[in-house]
């Protein structure tokens, strides 16, 4: 992997990187993908199951979604980064630090995800995450995974 370049990362290859399925999928597409960063995109549907009970009358997406959409960022980034593709391996959380949450996420947004590498280790690796909406900032997270056998 090179420079940030734009990629081919559509939904097959997307279900193929990440174990996650209908509806804790929540990364759509990867914008762009280098060796250290990933920018993908997830988009906010108001049939997201989660708006049903959160909140009635008033939709936001739940913080803790975000973080797990910043995640599966990650996780594709490490799989990518470390050459993990094909091997059965899965990235697992650890650990979540200093999440902040900066502006509601409602339906009918395009929410910006963008992780890369504070460190990267074969086993053990800590990422930094940045969701947004345009130049709004949403949800900012450092948080670590680990990387293990299915």
């Amino acid at each position: 992997m090179s420079d940030n370049t734009e990629v081919e990362y559509d939904t097959a290859k997307i279900l193929a990187a990440l174990p996650h399925r209908y509806p804790m999928l929540l990364v759509d597409r990867v914008a762009s993908l280098a060796e250290e960063e990933i920018h993908a995109v997830k988009a906010v549907s108001f049939n997201e199951d989660f708006f049903q009970g959160h909140f009635p009358g008033r939709p936001i997406m739940p913080g803790v979604l975000q973080i797990e959409a910043l995640a599966q960022a990650a996780g594709i980034l490490a799989i990518e980064s470390l050459g993990l593709a094909g091997t059965g391996k899965l990235v697992y959380f650890m650990a979540i630090e200093d999440a902040k949450f900066r502006n509601p996420v409602t339906p009918g947004h395009l929410l910006d995800l963008r992780a890369g590498f504070v460190q990267k280790r074969s086993r053990v690796c800590k990422f930094w995450g940045k969701a947004s909406i345009g130049d709004k900032v949403t949800c900012e997270v450092n948080f670590t995974a680990m990387i293990a056998d299915s």
